[in-house]
């Protein structure tokens, strides 16, 4: 049993990665999963896709890999992390599609309870904001919009779960229902402090205790995959949501490392250690991992729209076929020719939170091109990633002397350096840019013994390309201003118009 296979639930798509013992790849599967929109605003996945893509992209990678399933000491799962599934437990069958992470349909609903005044006390519990963003809001959705889920699921007929809940339930055939306590910190549920569920919370969010998971640490065997499945008893030892698994992946073990991720979001995590700190920049405070009875901590900034807005050039606009493409007409240009974009196509993240807010192109000129609007993507991700950065040092106090980057579009050239030029810091990749199924698959060796401590794989981590700034400071800081400009622009554009008021007319005395 000499290598650790990783799933890799994300957000477009879903991966198999199988790892060596020194971290390194020896095999890769991966699928698209669709994108259902129902309606604006709304963004939906059908959980028994992303149930048998696994399973397909699972087999497909040992195959590559010329491996058999007693070659895998054990499998890792990450996932995205705030996307909701409820299913019936008897059947196993979701109730309702997945409601993703960039769902916005619960901003009436969290407007209410902010005009209640429950912002403080979910900041204070939970470490997070008040936002159609994380899960509590989608599956009280769910409940109250499926006709019968309520009482089903205050019968303990009905099991919810983010994505790595319901892949664990799949995968042992029903046997097991846990999260661990990354994912649970994202649900608005539970509490940073006392690492259970909040009885207030759920009081607050009107869910019953008896469709929640267990929680349970990042690392040890909560089950094994059943044999039906034709991968034989592998056990499963490893959670985590996707970008706490990439700050793992990232080797950030101590306070004051820093990576982002760019997928389909961007995603700014520093490890902050052993204590919580709750934000006053409007970012969020979540749990890193957990480690036999060790809970480290992380403080995050979320960009909604990453590299989404690349796929939004080649499927929505069809400007490119690829990404590489979009790279290509970047580096095409020297400059994005005054033309900003803001990719606020499903609001603005930290450390905005503006459910409202929409994209926005501005400074469209006779000569503006193709090219120009491919680099004005690129720089809307990285202006979008030093807003982010800004507040967080404003909230720790600590300069960050690198930024550790990983995900598909780390991979853009013209992104990192000018990623690099606004920060005026180094970006380093690594040589494994897959550092969100490398994080998974490490969790999942430790807990079964397969790497004996987070040190002894330390030395694994190494570097791939240093970016450097090359830009001068005074144009950096002009860039900034014009980009908090079109920022502006584009917010509150979708708030609801008011309800124009009925006139009324008195009768006239006969």
């Amino acid at each position: 049993m000499s290598y650790i296979l990783s799933l890799d639930a994300g957000t477009t798509s879903v991966r198999a990665i199988v790892f060596d013992a020194e971290g390194q790849t020896r095999a890769v599967a991966q699928k698209e999963i669709r994108q259902i929109y129902p309606q604006s605003g709304w963004v939906e996945h059908d959980p028994q896709e992303i149930w048998f893509s696994i399973m397909t992209v699972a087999v497909e990678a040992l195959g590559r890999g010329g491996l058999r399933p007693r070659d895998i000491a054990a499998v890792g799962i990450t996932n995205q992390r705030e996307t909701t599934v409820v299913w019936d437990r008897a059947t196993g069958d979701p109730v309702y599609p997945a409601i993703v992470w960039q769902d916005r349909r619960t901003a009436p609903e969290c407007d209410r309870l902010r005009a209640d005044g429950a912002l403080k006390l979910i900041q204070k519990r939970t470490g997070l904001l008040l936002d159609a963003y994380f899960s509590g809001t989608k599956l009280a959705w769910i409940l109250d919009h499926v006709p019968g889920a309520r009482k089903r699921a205050e019968a303990g007929e009905l099991a919810f779960g983010t994505i790595d809940s319901w892949l664990v339930w799949k995968l042992t055939s029903g046997q097991t229902h846990i999260t661990d306590v990354s994912n649970a910190s994202r649900t608005l549920l539970f509490n940073l402090h006392t690492g259970e569920w909040d009885d207030t919370l759920l009081k607050l969010f009107r869910v019953p205790r008896e469709v929640l998971p267990e929680v349970k640490s990042s690392s040890e065997v909560y089950g094994e995959i059943s044999t039906s499945l034709g991968l034989s008893k592998i056990p499963i030892s490893g959670i985590a949501g996707d970008q706490q698994a990439a700050l793992f992946g990232q080797m950030c073990l101590r306070p004051g490392f820093t990576k982002c991720t760019y997928g389909t979001g961007c995603f700014l995590l520093q490890n902050t250690g052993l204590k919580p700190i709750l934000s006053k920049n409007r970012l969020i405070t979540t749990v890193a991992w957990k480690l036999g009875n060790r809970m480290e901590y992380a403080q995050e900034g979320s960009v909604f729209i990453g590299g989404a807005a690349l796929q939004w050039l080649r499927d929505g606009l069809q400007l490119v076929r690829s990404a590489q493409e979009v790279n290509l007409l970047a580096e095409s240009v020297p400059d994005s020719g005054g033309l900003f974009l803001v990719p606020a196509f499903a609001g603005l993240g930290a450390p905005h939170w503006d459910s409202y807010a929409r994209g926005l192109m501005i400074g469209i000129s006779r000569d503006t091109s193709a090219a120009h609007l491919a680099r004005a993507t690129l720089e809307g991700i990285a202006f979008q990633v030093a807003d982010l950065l800004d507040a967080m040092v404003a909230d720790t106090g600590r300069s960050v002397p690198e930024m550790r980057v990983d995900g598909g579009a780390s991979r853009s050239e013209p992104l990192m350096q000018f990623q690099a030029d606004i920060l005026r810091i180094p970006v380093v990749r690594p040589s494994v840019t897959e550092t969100t199924a490398l994080g998974a698959a490490y969790l999942a060796g430790l807990g079964v013994g397969f790497w004996k401590s987070p040190s002894a794989i330390a030395s694994q981590w190494k570097i791939e390309k240093v970016f450097e700034p090359q830009m001068k400071a005074e144009r950096a800081q002009e860039l900034r201003l014009r980009w908090n400009d079109a920022l502006q622009r584009a917010r509150s554009w979708a708030v609801p118009a008011p309800t124009p008021k009925t006139r009324r007319t008195r009768r006239k005395k006969s």
